[in-house]
């Protein structure tokens, strides 16, 4: 065993994030840690990170080394190398310059002397992923590390998390991240911990046999306590004879309480009328001055119900195409038209355009203090407890709330504005997984447009009908979520490599076939359509696995692998078809 606790309690000020709770972390586990915002998930990585005698009792391995990696990373030295070469000298076996260059290129950190001042947050993440990732720990400790990071990047976190060769513990609420990586899940449910052995699809099982076993104990409780009750009611004169163990058990009864089920974020579609005249643009294009083009020559006018996932790599135009259509840039080229009836609700990034030392109340009211929302009229308060803040956090500062709870009241905010066009920039990070749950149905429902930046490809699967790519400072349109723009990409590719093909066959000479290259080329004329039959079947199999990430992935290195085989077979047969031709 790596690493034990046990006793492990934390309280801020009445709230109870864990009351008791204990677990243990053997060498070379995945697990993720996970929960509804609000629960103690970071709290809990940071005592574990320090081994926190105030917050329970830790035994760990003797020598253990742990690397911690918070949401907000904080550096010591002045710029991107010297940080990293800090770090590594700190290392029982340092590793080469050569490697500590490759991590940092392959997060996109390509200038090693930058100044960490200069970096953005979502730079600053992805050096503090690279130190992770060269670090020689016995535990890695990640706070929602795919925040930021474009799906080129998370893919290759995956891999590099997949093979590490020490335990992980880390917070994530990325679906397909989480089911890849992790093989155990940690649950934080009402002050509770949960362990769930498996991944993502067996949690969601053991969760709902969970509730299903809770709502039958409740009733059983209330049974027997109502029966209880009219005994103990029974009269003065017969108390007397009453057994005091039977009271004693009344009172043991009307003392137990039952954990609340988990409340559930009540979101109701609402948004203004939405004319016929929506949102159109004409060879739209933007870049910052002294800079290349961000995008240049993109046209197009959004349908009324129109469901697009917006993808590429950072820094590539993504957020600045929404502020564009939001009218809170101008264009370098192009023009934007917008109907009359439009009304944009925009879920920025991050605390973007907010002061964290307003109170809850106070920001919701910006707004509006009373709200026509579905059928009924709601207070400000009234909203925000349907949106799960208690009484109690009304008069909090937003700089008190966790991540994901400011997450959750911008959201609030944005849906309270009634909007008929929703822009949504990143809107999965820092949310738990309940309230992406909720947030999902939600935009199934919701009678307006959708556009939403994402790297989280569960989230565009499961919520947009068309994808916009950034690919080489253009634009590009392609139908369906992240899966589909993944499996058109591959077809692209293969005819691509076709073309290649018949490049290459056409400059070669031909001399006349010898007896075994016309057995050679009889055998490829069958291998060929088998080999290209087996390729249909397995990116059928990729599309039918869309929500099982490691069997799609599994699926996608075998067709690759099939691809390569018939490129090379398919190349041989041209070659042997010349020569025959020739004969």
């Amino acid at each position: 065993m790596l690493l034990s606790a046990n006793h492990v309690t934390r309280k801020i000020n009445e709230k109870i994030l864990f009351d008791d709770i204990q677990f243990s972390i053997d060498s070379n586990e995945k697990i993720a840690l996970i929960g509804v915002n609000g629960t103690g998930k970071s709290t809990l990585l940071k005592a574990i990170a320090l081994q926190d005698p105030l917050v329970g009792e830790f035994a760990a391995r003797s020598g253990i080394k742990i690397h911690y990696l918070p949401q907000n990373p904080v550096f010591t030295k002045e710029t991107i190398w010297e940080e990293i070469v800090s770090v590594n000298q700190k290392n029982s076996f340092p590793i080469e310059d050569y490697e500590l260059k490759a991590t940092l290129n392959r997060f996109g950190l390509t200038d090693h002397q930058e100044k960490i001042k200069n970096l953005s947050g979502g730079q600053k993440k992805r050096l503090a992923l690279s130190i992770a990732l060269m670090s020689k720990c016995d535990l890695l400790l990640l706070d929602e590390p795919t925040n930021h990071l474009d799906e080129e990047m998370i893919d290759y976190l995956e891999n590099q998390l997949i093979k590490l060769k020490c335990a992980l513990l880390m917070v994530t609420h990325d679906r397909y991240f989480l089911d890849r990586v992790c093989t155990k899940i940690f649950e934080l449910d009402h002050g509770s911990m949960y362990v769930h052995e498996g991944n993502y699809e067996v949690y969601l099982e053991n969760k709902q046999i969970r509730i299903e076993q809770e709502q039958r104990a409740r009733e059983i409780h209330k049974n027997i306590y109502k029966k209880e009750l009219a005994w103990v009611r029974a009269g003065v004169q017969a108390r007397s004879t009453k057994s005091k163990s039977r009271l004693d058990r009344f009172e043991e009864l009307r003392n137990k309480r039952f954990k609340e089920q988990d409340q559930i974020l009540e979101l109701t579609p609402v948004a203004s009328r939405l004319g016929k005249q929506t949102i159109e643009w004409e060879n739209l294009g933007f870049h910052y001055s002294n800079q290349n083009d961000l995008f240049r020559e993109f046209s197009y006018h959004l349908l009324r119900h129109d469901r697009i996932g917006i993808i590429g790599s950072n820094g590539c135009g993504k957020s600045t195409l929404l502020k564009l259509l939001a009218k809170e840039l101008e264009p370098t080229e192009g023009t934007i038209k917008i109907g009359s009836t439009v009304k944009i609700g925009f879920f920025h990034q991050q605390d973007e355009q907010v002061d964290l030392s307003m109170r809850v109340i106070d920001y919701i009211e910006e707004t509006a203090s009373v709200i026509q929302y579905g059928k009924n009229t709601y207070t400000s308060s009234q909203m925000l407890e349907r949106f799960l803040f208690s009484k109690e956090m009304h008069y909090t500062t937003l700089d008190r709330l966790s991540g994901g709870e400011r997450r959750r009241l911008y959201l609030l905010k944005v849906l309270m504005q009634a909007p008929n066009v929703l822009f949504l920039d990143e809107p999965t990070n820092d949310l738990d997984l309940l309230t992406l749950d909720v947030l999902e149905d939600y935009l199934d429902e919701f009678p307006g447009i959708v556009l939403a930046v994402s790297h989280d490809r569960y989230f565009l699967d499961r919520t947009v009908d068309q994808t916009f790519v950034f690919e080489n400072r253009k634009i590009q349109r392609y139908p369906g979520g992240y899966s589909d723009y993944l499996y058109r990409k591959s077809q692209e590719k293969k005819e691509e490599r076709n073309r290649h093909i018949k490049v290459q066959w056409r400059t070669r000479t031909a001399p006349k076939l010898s007896y075994m290259e016309k057995r050679e080329l009889e055998q490829l004329g069958k291998e060929l359509p088998q080999l290209e039959e087996e390729i249909e079947r397995l990116n059928e199999k990729i599309v039918e696995c869309v929500d099982r990430y490691d069997q799609m992935n599994e699926y996608t290195l075998l067709r690759d692998q099939k691809e390569n085989e018939l490129e090379e077979k398919t190349m041989r047969w041209m070659e042997l078809e010349e020569k025959k031709e020739a004969q």
